[in-house]
Parts: structure tokens; C-alpha cells; sequence
């Protein structure tokens, strides 16, 4: 993850099932009972390991995610799930749910709708637990080197 010797180049374990490769690191993870509320079921449970500096552009999941900060420092931007037409999801079916907007490079002269939505700002800390419903918009940056858990989740109660 860091080395004197790196060209710069990022390297980012994203969304990867590393405690089901790893089943010493499972046993360390306990599994919030928020999890299971209203009838839910885990459905994946994922690593995000990384330097400072990495990103996962603009996109939304299709589950309930409880996203946990265990190292480090994240800032993660969250924008409702309603206003999915103003950020621009890609036509193609493989990136329906990413954006073509570059949140670090706003073109508004492309993507004029994205100009004056509202958004919430965080910045996630070691210890804390941040819920993105299903279909909600989100950007994640690394403000220092990290470790973050995703629990995502279904439930038979569909979000209003």
C-alpha cells in the first residue's frame, strides 16, 4: 500500500470478498444487528483497503449498505436516491448505476443539472458506522491510508 520506491501509482482492494479468502479475519468481524432489521439478509460483505488518495467515482448499490470505517479516514458525498436523472447515470446497462460525472471535475457546461443539487458531506472517522440506503447516490475519497468494511443487506420491506 505504501512504499518509497511507488511511481505514484494507487493500489485499491475495492469491494473484494477478502474474509471469505480469508477466514481468520471473518472470525474478527461481527455483523451489526442493523443488518437484520426488518426481516433483512446479508448479501455480501466486502473489504476496501487503500493509500490515501483513492476513489470510487459516483455510483449507487441496489442493497441496504452499513458501511464501517475501521482505519484511516474517508470523505463520502451522498446524494438521495430521487434525483438519479440530474447525475447523469450512464446509458450503457454494465454502468446504469455509475455516473458520468467526475465529482472532482465538475463540467457544468456537460452536465448543467448537477450545478445546484443537494447533497450531504461526511467524513467517516475509525469507529464509525455510516447507513446509505439502497439506490442512493455516493463518491468515497481516502484522506489517509484505510481499511473500511461494507455490509450490504436485504430486506423484504422495500424503502419508501
Amino acid at each position: 500500500m505504501s512504499s518509497p520506491d511507488c511511481s505514484g501509482n494507487l493500489t485499491y482492494l475495492a469491494q473484494h470478498p477478502l474474509f471469505d479468502q480469508i477466514k481468520e479475519l471473518r472470525e474478527d468481524i461481527v455483523v451489526p444487528e442493523y443488518c437484520y432489521a426488518g426481516g433483512g439478509e446479508l448479501q455480501s460483505l466486502n473489504a476496501w483497503f487503500g493509500p490515501h488518495g483513492t476513489v470510487t467515482p459516483l455510483h449507487h448499490d441496489p442493497h441496504h449498505n452499513l458501511f464501517a470505517q475501521v482505519l484511516g479516514r474517508k470523505y463520502i458525498r451522498l446524494y438521495h436516491a430521487s434525483i438519479s436523472e440530474d447525475l447523469y447515470p450512464h446509458m450503457e446497462t454494465m454502468l446504469s448505476n455509475t455516473s458520468q460525472v467526475d465529482l472532482d471535475n465538475i463540467d457544468v457546461k456537460e452536465f448543467p443539472r448537477t450545478e445546484d443539487l443537494e447533497f450531504m458531506d461526511n467524513i467517516l472517522e475509525e469507529g464509525d458506522l455510516l447507513y446509505i440506503p439502497p439506490k442512493w447516490w455516493h463518491y468515497v475519497r481516502s484522506l489517509s491510508t484505510s481499511f473500511s468494511v461494507s455490509f450490504w443487506w436485504r430486506t423484504s420491506i422495500v424503502p419508501s
